[in-house]
């Protein structure tokens, strides 16, 4: 396997790098986070395995990076950061896996080997469409008919949700789980004061009309028939 290895603890590096050269692999070892995400990007690795502390630019924000860029080498978390909160952040920002310190090279081999035998995944969508509305997810950019439309973080987010589903009914507890997380009060209005503002913005000013409340269900982007 092609290892690369984004770790500033020299003693770490060291420890793991042997081990995968003792076991036939090739093992790059960076120490910092603006260095990975280039070298990432640049070179084709089996897996990647990245601290969540680094200089220069933290593990999350370099995999978000590296999943914004379309790479989707798989991403092994190796750090003493082991809350269950923390462990979802990491997941969530685009990491395979998640190994606290102190940990087994036995353990984080057979973990590295799991990874590097998962199938390709298919190349993500970073431009979504549904008839004229455009969401760029790289550039963090929504337009309706050539026209910009400024949305708020949980307004684009909501949408982005909706339009990959583009068709089918996003119900609230999946709108709640993916915008606002596990611990979000489903009891407020807020889903529905933030499905009004999105409406105002990429529907109100147009002639057709895509976001669809689908009573006792949820919401949906559609084009109606």
């Amino acid at each position: 396997m092609q290892i690369l290895l984004i770790e500033d603890d020299q003693t770490t590096s060291d420890y793991v790098r042997q081990g995968f050269i003792e076991a036939g692999h090739v093992c790059d070892v960076l120490f910092d986070g603006s260095d990975g995400l280039f070298q990432a990007t640049r070179e084709q690795y089996d897996v990647i395995i990245a601290d969540r502390m680094l200089p220069s630019l933290d593990g999350l924000s370099m995999v978000k990076a590296l999943r914004a860029a379309g790479k989707k080498t798989p991403v092994i978390f190796l750090t003493s950061i082991g809350g269950v909160d923390d462990r979802v952040e990491g997941l969530e920002a685009g990491g395979d896996d998640y190994l606290v310190k102190p940990f087994s090279f036995s353990e984080l081999a057979a973990r590295v080997a799991a990874l590097s035998r998962r199938p390709a995944l298919v190349q993500e969508e970073t431009v979504l469409k549904v008839l004229d509305l455009e969401m760029d997810l790289v550039r963090h950019q929504v337009s309706r008919a050539g026209q910009a439309i400024d949305l708020q973080p949980r307004e684009f987010k909501l949408l982005e949700v909706l339009m990959r589903a583009k068709g089918r009914v996003v119900t609230r507890t999946m709108i709640i789980e993916k915008v606002w997380g596990f611990h979000f009060d489903p009891q407020t209005s807020v889903i529905e004061t933030h499905i009004s503002r999105l409406r105002s913005k990429i529907d109100k000013p147009f002639e057709t009309q895509l976001l669809q409340t689908v009573r006792n269900a949820g919401y949906s982007i559609q084009i109606p028939g």
